[in-house]
């Protein structure tokens, strides 16, 4: 097994690398960390991801490797704020509801086409011992 600190980060292509960054600025205050012409890196709050934006020649809106990518929520009460986010930030919402009870989701889609979801879950007392 090979040890790491999990899932660093993704890297995606878009069409504009200025307004995917406001975009997740937006909904998830996210910062900038490294900017260039055709690339910028930001990184969520208290959190060690990062998602890169590179401005390449891609096909947007269709699904080809990546299905979706998510972020989970602190609190189930808070799927309404992500929702009213999205769309004040100009996201397109796909669907919503819950896996099982107390624990909601959103799908939406970003200004390139990419599925996000949202969600809570209940984290099970047998995993928290890995937190």
């Amino acid at each position: 097994m090979v040890k790491t600190h999990g899932l660093t980060h993704i890297a995606l292509r878009v069409k504009d690398v200025e307004r995917s960054s406001l975009f997740y600025q937006k909904i998830f205050g996210a910062k900038e960390m490294y900017k260039q012409d055709d690339f910028i890196q930001v990184q969520t709050p208290n959190s060690k991801d990062i998602i890169v934006f590179e401005r390449r020649d891609p096909v947007f809106g269709k699904e080809k490797n990546i299905i979706h990518f998510g972020f989970r929520l602190q609190s189930p009460a808070d799927i309404d704020t992500a929702i009213h986010e999205v769309k004040e930030a100009g996201g397109k919402i796909k669907e919503r509801g819950e896996f099982v009870p107390g624990e909601p989701y959103l799908f939406f889609y970003d200004p390139d086409g990419y599925e996000i979801e949202i969600w809570y879950e209940k984290i099970p007392d047998s995993v928290k011992d890995f937190q």
